[in-house]
């Protein structure tokens, strides 16, 4: 070996580019895997997470679950870990100002793909209503009637900037609708990966990374629930009641379902087949 090829001054390997939401809600599966040399995370809101994959920023991300149809590139769900429910989310949720059945203009939170479509579905499934959907208006209406009639909202927001009760008195949470619309869980976002660059080592890791995170939740909320605005007791329920980190059976039929309805009411193209790398 040449001199100036010994294991003392061998180059590293660049580190792995995974993508990830900055939510509370990701901080189990993700804070595991920060500060490590061979792991860099990039952060931003779910809707801008497919562009860092498509641009080949990042070769893995914890995409929203309707991404996985919209890539122009072919994905592989990887079921290492994901953000989901088993009912109620406590932060997917319709505001509105009037009844469910009565909505007719939803104002969503473009920031997720998947909420947007859930929203719609629930209201169309369940309350036989088909309102026209508003991206969420910028800074507070001048006046009471310019209000919007119904919003979506998603993420931290929900808890730390929620609309008054009083002027939105009707709630929906889009878990615990789903739940009542068929039964099952819901997954919101999971890791997915380019069909062309599979890495089953970083796989193999966000899975580790996922059981590390179930086990951290003091320490997460030490580092995390005040900075976001959460407060203390709520972010433990969050974590421990509330969120699924794990991608089971039940999961994996409620994408199918999820999917099969999105495409029925004309929400969703569906252009792949469900695909998997299965952990060893």
């Amino acid at each position: 070996m040449p001199d100036n090829q010994t294991p003392q001054n061998k180059i590293p390997a660049p580190p792995c580019r995974i993508g990830c939401v900055s939510f509370l809600n990701s901080k189990p599966l993700i804070a595991a895997l920060l500060d490590r040399p061979d792991i860099a995370v990039h952060f931003a809101v779910p809707s801008a997470l497919l562009e860092l994959v498509e641009a080949g920023t990042v070769s893995t991300a914890l995409l929203s679950l309707v991404d996985y149809q919209q890539s122009m590139h072919d994905l592989l769900l990887v079921p290492a870990g994901a953000i989901g429910s088993d009912g109620t989310t406590l932060t997917v949720r319709i505001f509105s100002r009037v009844p469910p059945a009565r909505i007719t203009r939803l104002h969503g939170d473009t920031d997720s793909h998947t909420s947007v479509i859930l929203g719609q579905l629930v209201l169309r499934e369940l309350y036989r209503t088909a309102p026209t959907l508003l991206p969420l208006p910028e800074g507070p209406p001048a006046a009471e009637a310019a209000r919007p009639e119904a919003l979506l909202l998603i993420g931290d927001k929900v808890v730390t900037a929620a609309p008054p009760a009083d002027r939105y008195p009707f709630q929906l949470d889009l878990g615990e609708q789903w739940k009542k619309l068929t039964g099952l869980p819901f997954i919101f976002a999971l890791w997915m990966m380019r069909a062309d660059a599979i890495n089953r080592p970083l796989a193999r890791r966000l899975h580790q990374a996922r059981i590390q995170g179930a086990q951290m939740t003091e320490e997460l909320l030490d580092r995390y629930a005040t900075a976001t605005g959460w407060p203390r007791d709520l972010a433990r329920r969050y974590f421990q009641e509330y969120l699924r980190f794990d991608v089971t059976p039940a999961g994996r039929q409620a994408i199918e379902r999820f999917f099969a309805l999105a495409a029925q009411h004309g929400l969703l193209t569906i252009k792949r087949p469900l695909r998997y790398l299965e952990l060893d």
